[in-house]
């Protein structure tokens, strides 16, 4: 009977036990001390990558990559994912893992040096961001999932290193193109736009989307969860710094926060951007390839020795013998520096696969950078005064002074404004048919073109 009133009391404490567990109040728990490891990285994340050749795979190389961890799960604004960079200071690449372990953070910390066992893990590529991960099946299709939690101890490591401060990487927002994603980046003198002022950072478990812009109208969407511990504090209105995560989604570049410390919001906003007029930007060079309708692109330059912001300018397009305007490019947040180029391309990733470097912007299908060559431009300023023309408006540009079907128009290198009427003496045009001034030579992308060269 003793012996049974022994088992019956411990029983009791293990439910209660049990039951204060699962009533935790708060997330605000003591980190857990990991045994370190002093695994030795034995490859690169280039070297990881190109493992990847089109479809997800499992990793059977014994492969080991380390980095420091730039996220943290601990007010919820990351779920799921690890996100590390390589170096503490000016990283050259980050990387990303699906883990299923809530409350990550208390094995592994902000700052904290990892080493992944990458033999078994799977990895993938998704809206151009490279994962690794466990696998994850639907409808035969394999991707990269979340990493089950018993066996992320197998697989990530902490090092014995002691933990440091990773420095976020100052970069402005018309450079984030240059920068490697799943690193850590810092955007000063930036702010919350005005449509979105009063918003709170998150709609209740949703993903939001809310977007900072810096002084010269450049935008960046910064990500935040419906989940977080923050989602319903509002978005302080102040100029300042944002600091947080770079990450992608195909085209869109976006910035996850850890917290809300990561804002530092507490000074004036800047003014509205002045619109201003100048003759020194016109159009260098319309190109439509022979052999790659996706690799066109129109080329803007800045002949003048300062930065010019192209607020309120707009570059339209005229198809064919239209007098209305086709298509029309809002340049608004961009700017050229002084005698520099500004690469406008039609399609980003054949742009990139054919030059080898990312455009300065992506216009798009049907826009002004997307011309067959028998199309008429003029680059317009804030005032709506033309600055810049090619073509005759009302003209089809098949067999004309301006018809560059094929090929390609070059501003010759002596002019050094723009010109409101449209003078085939400024111009080297080549095309499919020749005839009219122009010269009979289709032209092959990349050999004969120069985006970004004047």
């Amino acid at each position: 009977m003793k012996k049974n009133s022994y088992l019956i009391n411990a029983f009791v404490l293990i439910v209660l036990l049990l039951n204060n567990s699962a009533c935790v109040k708060n997330r605000e728990f003591i980190p857990i001390e990991n045994t370190c490891s002093s695994l030795v990285a034995n490859a690169t994340y280039s070297d990881v990558k190109l493992l990847y050749e089109n479809e997800t795979i499992q990793i059977q190389e014994d492969l080991i990559i380390e980095g420091y961890i730039i996220s943290s799960d601990q007010v919820g604004n990351f779920f799921s994912v690890l996100h590390f960079q390589d170096e503490l200071v000016n990283p050259t690449e980050g990387f990303q893992i699906e883990i299923d372990l809530r409350d990550s953070y208390l094995f592994y910390d902000l700052g904290s040096k990892i080493s992944i066992k990458l033999k078994g893990l799977y990895i993938g590529k998704s809206n151009e961001v490279y994962k690794l991960g466990g696998a994850f099946t639907s409808f035969g299709n394999l991707s990269v999932g979340r990493l089950p939690a018993a066996i992320v101890n197998q697989h990530i490591f902490i090092s014995c290193e002691e933990r440091k401060l990773v420095e976020a990487t100052i970069i402005e927002i018309s450079d984030v193109n240059k920068q490697p994603i799943n690193t850590l980046v810092k955007f000063d003198n930036v702010q919350i736009i005005e449509e979105e002022i009063g918003l709170s950072f998150a709609i209740d478990s949703e993903e939001t989307k809310r977007t900072i812009t810096d002084c010269n109208a450049n935008e960046i969407v910064l990500l935040n969860s419906g989940y977080s511990e923050f989602y319903n504090d509002r978005i302080p209105i102040e100029n300042g710094s944002v600091t947080g995560v770079l990450v992608r989604n195909k085209n869109e570049f976006q910035i996850i926060v850890r917290n809300t410390n990561d804002l530092n919001l507490n000074q004036d906003r800047c003014k509205g951007l002045e619109e201003i007029s100048s003759d020194q930007i016109f159009i260098s060079e319309l190109a439509d390839p022979d052999n790659n309708a996706g690799a066109r692109f129109i080329e803007l330059y800045n002949s003048s020795g300062t930065t010019i912001f192209l607020n309120g300018w707009n570059l339209n397009r005229y198809t064919n013998d239209n007098q209305e305007i086709s298509s029309s490019l809002d340049l608004s947040g961009l700017e050229i520096y002084a005698e520099s180029t500004l690469v406008i391309a039609a399609n980003s990733e054949e742009f990139f696969s054919v030059y080898g470097f990312e455009p300065d912007f992506v216009a798009g299908k049907n826009s002004p950078a997307d011309s067959n060559g028998d199309d008429n431009f003029q680059l317009m300023d804030p005032f709506n005064n033309v600055i810049d023309t090619f073509g005759v408006i009302g003209e089809d540009g098949s067999n004309t002074n301006h018809e560059f079907e094929d090929g390609r128009a070059v501003r010759k290198s002596d002019i050094k404004i723009g010109n409101a009427l449209f003078d085939a003496n400024e111009w080297i045009i080549s095309n499919d048919s020749g005839g009219n001034a122009t010269i009979n030579a289709p032209q092959v992308a990349p050999n004969n073109f120069t985006p970004g060269i004047r």
